[in-house]
């Protein structure tokens, strides 16, 4: 039976439950994201890029533009909630853009904005991914109301995978033993017993 350390064995003798208390802290110590919400538009029509940086602006979230998914993908993954405005134009290509956009940021919502309305272009962007296509002229408060949608879905999920980030940093910042504690802890053990079978006694 493996033996207490001088520090392990003085926070048991003050109370068994302050060792949980402690890991707890621990686990849920990793540092919580608020950072602004990003959109994000892919589109080459100046005009467009304008218009929603001004719509954007409103409502306080950032506003980065680009002219093709090779720049969008070159820049580093997000680690606040984010969704992509793709703009779709005459370019042939825009749409097999967008399948890239999907493959390697799949994390990343996409709203397709388009000035056509045929319905092969609609289902093809579908297909591809998109969460919602708008096709001008719409309504700012219709697309506003679909991009807040957008950023919750996307904030649950980067809350998610920073939850996990964290728990996976402080895992590997307990100590042995402190690993030790927390996998007789999470097997159901009480905290006398977790005491008991590490060889810790308390004092009389």
């Amino acid at each position: 039976m493996y033996r207490a350390s001088a520090a392990t064995t003085t926070i048991f003798e003050t109370n068994p439950a302050n060792i949980v208390s402690i890991l707890e802290q621990k686990l849920d110590s990793g540092c919580k994201s608020n950072s602004v919400p990003i959109v994000f538009l892919l589109s080459s029509d100046i005009s467009e890029q304008v218009s929603l940086k001004s719509l954007v602006a409103r409502e306080g979230w950032r506003f980065e533009t680009f002219e093709s998914a090779r720049e969008f993908l070159a820049r580093p993954r997000p680690l606040v909630p984010s969704c992509l405005i793709l703009g779709l134009s005459s370019e042939p290509n825009r749409l097999e853009e967008q399948k890239a956009t999907v493959r390697q940021r799949s994390e990343v919502p996409i709203i397709v904005i388009s000035r056509y309305a045929d319905i092969p272009t609609t289902v093809q962007a579908m297909k591809a991914g998109a969460i919602d296509f708008f096709v001008r002229p719409f309504c700012d408060e219709t697309l506003l109301l679909r991009v807040r949608a957008t950023l919750e879905r996307s904030r649950l999920a980067v809350q998610l995978e920073m939850e996990l980030s964290d728990l996976r940093t402080c895992y590997a910042s307990l100590s042995p033993r402190e690993r030790q504690v927390m996998a007789l802890v999470v097997s159901g053990l009480l905290n006398k017993q977790v005491g008991a079978e590490l060889g810790i006694r308390k004092s009389r």
